[in-house]
């Protein structure tokens, strides 16, 4: 059984840096859609400060990759695809505060609301 070599944060930081930069994503942009500041995205980025689980997978969905992006080995572990396949950030940070709610009723509500304006007046 061939053993796994654990990323270290300064890696996971290069792949942000790296995917970020192929999207045309500013650290300040980032942080907008993460709610942090853009120090914070620096420190990600940099590997100063460590990754949890909730932040992987939120940075992950704001840059379009899959969590296991992140611990692939090798520089083109991801074929880009066209950046017009990508949410634009108002419908990532939309889907980002659905993500969050927990209570069916509620979800329930901002569909019927999305749903309501969607219809709108032409």
């Amino acid at each position: 059984m061939q053993k796994r070599k654990i990323k270290t944060s300064r890696e996971i930081g290069e792949k942000i840096k790296r995917r970020r930069k192929e999207l045309g994503i500013s650290q300040e942009r980032l942080a907008e859609i993460l709610g942090v500041t853009y120090q914070q995205v620096q420190r990600y980025e940099n590997g100063t400060n460590r990754l949890n689980v909730e932040n992987i997978q939120s940075i992950a969905d704001a840059l379009s990759v899959p969590v296991s992006y992140f611990f692939e080995d090798g520089k083109t572990s991801i074929v880009s695809e066209r950046p017009s396949l990508y949410l634009p950030a108002d419908e990532s940070k939309l889907l980002k505060y659905f993500r969050r709610i927990k209570n069916n009723t509620s979800k329930n509500v901002v569909l019927q609301v999305a749903r309501l304006a969607a219809r709108g007046k032409s």
